[in-house]
């Protein structure tokens, strides 16, 4: 995509259900789990750069050995790493002690991060620093082996400080309002009363302390846990824990707004953000992966017997679009698809725009993610072209000769990889024009195959904030002398924040908003801002199922076309000769392409949850009153 925005996470979990001597002698190493969950991080580099985190557990282990291992990065490729640190330590163990080389117990015993219980995260910084103390998974220690507890998640809630202060209510002191301490201690505190009233009736019935302890293991409902915990969480998200003695689980929202896949076979239980990378690690086929149902936690319990539990009752199935229309791994089949029909869906407004000149038209994408939604939209002007050619044969029958009939046959689709981005250019000089020179060269052109009478018709996945498209695309695009540039994005118009994970909190960056701003300015309308203002404020005090999303009146009064040809002016300068043309997907055509994923809050502003009504009038308010701070 050309702007640069961050997203949500990725995870994975890995269970093995067979000793690990058996993973030895199938597959040549005990650190057959170590080696799985490195690919299944390494397949979802796409979901987080910025961080990653890796944690292990071993399954029944002696009383002083060290049962626990956790490793974080934010160094500059976090996933090499995290696991050149693991394999530095286990190739120095290994040196240090020759007896461990070929000895599973001795390995199990010694070298830290070998286990059966894996658990792996990576992270783009949506919010806060980008430090190592918010790189996850998260760990809450306690000498009780059960509470010990492994949180990482791909997710966003809406309710931080209700959480907080719901923590605060039962009488915890909790260190900091972000969302992953919250989520954390929440579960932290029913997994300890639940811990303590097994421990109590267990007493009662007789029990001392060390018998006590594998009894808990053993009757620990990880699923009452996860009720209590979760019931009072707005946001999307797929949380992923780890118990200290081996149970684990990963819950999925109800709206289904993050993602989670699954696999299971007689060997090992795998849980991931998405199906592809399971199927590439795992060697499986498409419908060996399930995904897990909103609103369910897949539960794989200390002696490995698996479940899929509801926790939540499931609402309207929301799942991400957005998702779907960039950040997802491309080589998913289904996904490859909707985006393949997400650029032929398109195709009659480009026509349109071009009057249906093929011949003297160059089509293209901006690298990399529009690339699939490019074959789609060709595929549709291929459709296009031979419907001409058909119709000029016909039109022709009586006084055809083959050499007309070879000049028809021969006008081919013009496609051509206009745009080449180069490696990321570090802004270094902080001064606004030397930075703004540079970020123009972050794009490159192919010279020489645009006419001056053609239009150029590019294609993006989204155009959200529109500045690199202003800044750099635009301008290098008309150094080809085109008489029109047609910017084409797969995606609806951005018109609200998101508050479930992907990184757009604020309105005012948005090139939808801006631009329905200068229209009712244009229009005369522009009292419209503060009545929407006083609207949102008088809403502050009221629960979240009473708000209502007031801001959908900025762009009540004009057309999906009028905004887009407003964001057309906004994008372009006066130095840039050729016409401007900006085309954006329907909402409608995006539910068909994307059938499954119907979460379209970020361009018709319904929420799927009641906190999101009340974020994005917190939004217009900050926005209104020239406040920075964060909606949520």
């Amino acid at each position: 995509m050309s702007d640069a925005i961050k997203h949500e996470c990725g995870i994975a979990q890995v269970r093995l259900l067979k000793p690990l001597e058996y993973y030895k002698e199938k597959y040549g190493t005990a650190f057959y789990g170590i080696n799985k969950m490195y690919l299944l991080m390494e397949k979802q580099h796409n979901r987080g750069q910025d961080g990653a985190g890796f944690a292990s557990i071993k399954l029944n282990t002696s009383p002083g050995d060290r049962y626990i291992s956790r490793v974080r990065s934010n160094a500059a490729q976090p996933i090499q790493d995290i696991f050149e640190q693991i394999n530095d330590r286990i190739n120095a163990e290994i040196k240090e002690n020759p007896e461990y080389a070929n000895d599973v117990a001795l390995q199990k015993k010694h070298i830290p991060y070998i286990g059966e219980v894996y658990l792996g995260h990576v992270r783009y910084g949506t919010f806060g620093k980008n430090s190592i103390e918010n790189v996850h998974p998260f760990l809450r220690q306690n000498n009780w082996m059960h509470r010990n507890l492994i949180v990482a998640g791909n997710f966003n809630m809406t309710n931080v400080n209700q959480l907080f202060n719901n923590l605060v209510d039962l009488g915890q002191h909790p260190k900091e309002r972000a969302d992953t301490v919250t989520v954390m201690e929440k579960i932290g505190h029913f997994l300890d009363s639940e811990v303590q009233k097994l421990y109590k009736k267990l007493k009662k019935q007789g029990y001392s302390k060390v018998e006590a302890s594998p009894m808990i293991a053993e009757k620990l409902n990880v699923v009452k846990i996860l009720r209590k915990s979760s019931k009072n969480w707005d946001g999307g998200y797929a949380m992923a824990g780890l118990l200290g003695h081996g149970d684990s689980f990963v819950l999925r929202d109800p709206s289904g707004i993050r993602p989670a896949y699954y696999y299971k076979d007689n060997e090992v239980v795998v849980v991931a953000s998405e199906r592809p990378v399971i199927q590439t690690a795992f060697n499986v086929d498409y419908d060996d992966v399930k995904e897990l149902e909103p609103g369910h936690a897949i539960i794989t319990k200390k002696d490995g017997s698996v479940s899929i539990q509801q926790i939540l009752e499931p609402l309207e199935r929301k799942a991400c679009s957005f998702e779907r229309i960039y950040f997802s791994r491309g080589s998913d089949a289904e996904i490859y698809k909707e985006r393949k029909m997400l650029g032929r869906l398109l195709m009659p407004e480009v026509l349109k725009s071009i009057k249906h000149d093929t011949i003297n038209t160059v089509f293209s994408f901006i690298p990399n993610t529009a690339e699939t939604s490019f074959y789609g939209m060709v595929e549709a002007a291929q459709d296009e072209l031979n419907k001409q050619k058909n119709e000029a044969i016909l039109a022709e029958k009586e006084t055809l000769t083959d050499a007309r009939l070879q000049e028809i046959l021969a006008h081919r689709l013009r496609t051509e990889k206009i745009a080449i981005k180069d490696a990321k250019l570090r802004t270094f000089i902080t001064e606004d024009s030397s930075r703004d020179d540079l970020v123009a060269h972050v794009y490159d052109v192919t010279y020489g195959v645009v006419k001056p009478e053609d239009s150029l018709v590019i294609i993006d996945d989204s155009i959200v904030r529109g500045t690199t498209l202003k800044k750099s695309i635009i301008k290098m695009l008309d150094r080809l002398n085109p008489k029109k540039i047609v910017i084409v994005s797969s995606a609806p118009q951005i018109r609200y924040p998101d508050c479930y994970g992907i990184d757009m909190a604020r309105l005012e960056d948005l090139v939808a908003f801006r631009a329905a701003l200068e229209l009712l300015k244009d229009h005369n309308k522009y009292e419209i801002v503060e009545d929407v203002y006083k609207k949102c404020k008088e809403q502050v005090d009221l629960e979240d199922h009473e708000v209502e999303n007031f801001v959908k009146e900025i762009y009540e009064p004009f057309t999906d076309e009028q905004i887009s040809d407003k964001i057309a002016e906004l994008i372009s300068e006066p130095t840039v000769k050729a016409k401007i043309k900006v085309i954006y997907q329907t909402v409608d055509n995006l539910h068909k392409a994307c059938p499954k994923n119907l979460g379209d809050w970020y361009f018709t502003g319904d929420y799927p949850t009641f906190g999101g009504n009340r974020v994005v009038n917190r939004a217009f308010i900050n926005f209104f009153e020239g406040n920075k701070d964060r909606a949520y």
